[in-house]
């Protein structure tokens, strides 16, 4: 076993046990926020990262799976933590419909139309009165204390993160992760390399939908009330994409660490800086890494190592 693999393990093992100190609520709160945050940037980065393609709509696939779990609990009695699983098939299913004609397009048009997709998506549920419209979902809750709530809910997603960076881990040391980074340099010379572009590309797009999907499958539950403008808020999309940006997407570390760091700022400045000033600190942060860190700041600091 490595020294990377031994930290990895005493990490997970010490979040693990961190509920049995009965810590204040709010601080199982704010790491199941940043668990969230890590799982849906990890994600992303298959396809954003790994492929270079830009994702500005992976919060629907988030959406659809919050609203999957809910619609499964609320008229089949589905556990939620059951209902994970067949809400993340089903964001994967959505992803595998548009996929075939949204990888068609690059750069900036593959940006624009998958923003769109995120906002066409958010205007049919709220039409669609099956799904509680524009009223949103109320699930019922089981009886229990706030602390063993959030502790079960927090034990939960951290198995959750601790199964999608393995898997991101993997897919990057893997043949199919190789195909992904020849997308992402030359997609045209990945072709005359005999790679199936097409069918890796839907690949990572699918996958990197399954996950937010089971996450927003549980999430609904936790707040134990979903609506469009929260499970589909466009600011979640771009949040995604900086922290996956700003720790560094052609690797699994970067996303972790982007996710973290960036949770941790965004609760410091909301804490204790007023709003418009806490933007202005949060865009000067990414400013300074686009400028002097391009790659993220795994890369920055690999590049500082080495030399």
């Amino acid at each position: 076993m490595g020294k990377k693999s031994s930290f990895f393990l005493i990490g997970l093992a010490l979040l693990a046990i961190f509920p049995l100190i009965r810590p204040p609520a709010y601080f199982l709160s704010f790491l199941f926020k940043m668990f969230l945050f890590i799982i849906l940037a990890e994600s992303w980065t298959l396809i954003g990262g790994f492929a270079g393609y830009l994702s500005f709509g992976h919060v629907a696939f988030f959406g659809i799976g919050a609203y999957t779990s809910s619609v499964l609990f609320q008229h089949f009695s589905l556990s939620p933590f059951i209902g994970a699983l067949p809400a993340g098939g089903v964001a994967a299913l959505v992803a595998l419909i548009i996929g075939y004609p949204c990888l068609r397009l690059k750069g900036p048009y593959f940006a624009v139309i998958t923003l769109c997709f995120a906002f066409v998506v958010d205007l049919i549920v709220k039409n669609w009165a099956f799904l509680g419209g524009s009223e949103g979902i109320h699930l019922k809750l089981v009886q229990m204390d706030i602390q063993s709530s959030r502790s079960i809910f927090y034990e939960i997603f951290l198995g959750l993160v601790a199964v999608t960076l393995l898997y991101v881990r993997r897919v990057q040391h893997s043949k199919f992760g190789m195909g992904l980074a020849s997308i992402r340099e030359d997609e045209e010379v990945a072709q005359t390399l005999t790679i199936n572009t097409a069918a890796v590309k839907i690949k990572a797009f699918i996958m990197s939908a399954f996950f937010p999907g089971v996450a927003g499958g549980i999430y609904a539950y936790y707040i134990s009330y979903i609506h469009p403008d929260i499970v589909f808020d466009i600011n979640i999309s771009i949040l995604i994409v900086l922290m996956a940006v700003f720790g560094g997407g052609k690797s699994w570390a970067g996303p972790l660490l982007g996710a973290a760091l960036l949770t941790v700022v965004n609760e410091l400045l909301s804490l204790f800086v007023r709003p418009e000033i806490a933007r202005v600190i949060y865009g000067a942060m990414f400013m300074g890494v686009i400028i002097f860190m391009p790659d993220g700041m795994v890369a920055f600091f690999s590049r500082r190592r080495r030399a």
